[in-house]
């Protein structure tokens, strides 16, 4: 139920097209805000529009890569000039491009750090005079346990991508706290989204589930109403941190401890 959270913030979420992205567009739209969807595939944007203006939401759409540098300083002034301001930016655009490393391509990498990192300074450098003469804003990022926590055999682009981010979180929010400009984000574990599909079929990703102490996959609303909070009023003290959401999937030491296997001792204390 809407608590009107955002109600009057403008907001701008970059990979807002489908999955986790769209997911949060949608629920600040539910709060009050006025949302920029900025996606680089147009039917995927034009398809939040409508989902958020049929619910009788505001947003606009802009067309956007944001891998590349004046495209994604480009969605900020748009929007300025569109809404008259910017309170709120997710950085939620992701590219998942992959292999070894021993047969690493300059090209793929190159696209993952830039969509995934470097935008995270292009978009911010863009937002913060904006939000310095408001008196304030919420710099947030969609990171992952991949990369900061755990680590996946083929995903060291985007590990070391998503490690950067958190990196960049850190500093960015000793840097701008006195201007009362936040810098925060979500570490997704596993989001049943289309990227998951991708990833494994749906055998694959019931085995996938198996491991996770919730026993299911999580839903892109789980990260947006996480974001929700770090974008709110609510978390005006909170800054340089990242919210994990994953069911509980980086807590097991092993996968052991998940399938009760036979000849493990419970521990007590004495």
């Amino acid at each position: 139920m809407s608590m009107n959270r955002l109600q009057g913030k403008v907001a701008i979420v970059t990979g807002s097209g489908q999955g986790i992205g769209r997911a949060i567009a949608r629920v600040f739209a539910a709060e009050g805000a006025k949302v920029v969807i900025a996606t680089r595939t147009p039917a995927h944007g034009e398809a939040t529009l409508k989902l958020i203006k049929d619910a009788g939401h505001e947003a606009a759409h802009f067309t956007a890569d944001i891998g590349d540098a004046r495209q994604a300083a480009g969605v900020v002034d748009r929007t300025v000039n569109h809404y008259g301001r910017i309170d709120i930016l997710v950085h939620n655009a992701g590219s998942f491009l992959g292999g070894p490393v021993a047969e690493y391509s300059e090209e793929d990498l190159e696209t993952v750090l830039s969509v995934n990192l470097k935008a995270c300074f292009r978009l911010s450098k863009a937002c913060i005079p904006h939000m310095r003469r408001q008196g304030g804003g919420r710099l947030l990022f969609t990171s992952s346990v991949t990369g900061p926590r755990v680590a996946m055999p083929g995903t060291s682009y985007y590990a070391a991508s998503k490690g950067g981010i958190n990196a960049f979180i850190r500093t960015a929010a000793i840097e701008l706290a006195r201007d009362a400009i936040t810098v925060n984000g979500v570490e997704p574990g596993y989001i049943k989204t289309p990227a998951m599909d991708l990833l494994a079929d749906e055998a694959g990703q019931a085995q996938m589930a198996k491991y996770v102490p919730m026993g299911c996959l999580g839903d892109p609303d789980d990260v947006a109403f996480a974001m929700l909070y770090l974008a709110s009023d609510e978390a005006r003290y909170v800054t340089g941190q990242t919210i994990v959401v994953d069911g509980g999937s980086t807590l097991p030491e092993s996968p052991a401890f998940l399938e009760g296997v036979e000849g493990m001792k419970e521990l007590k204390g004495s």
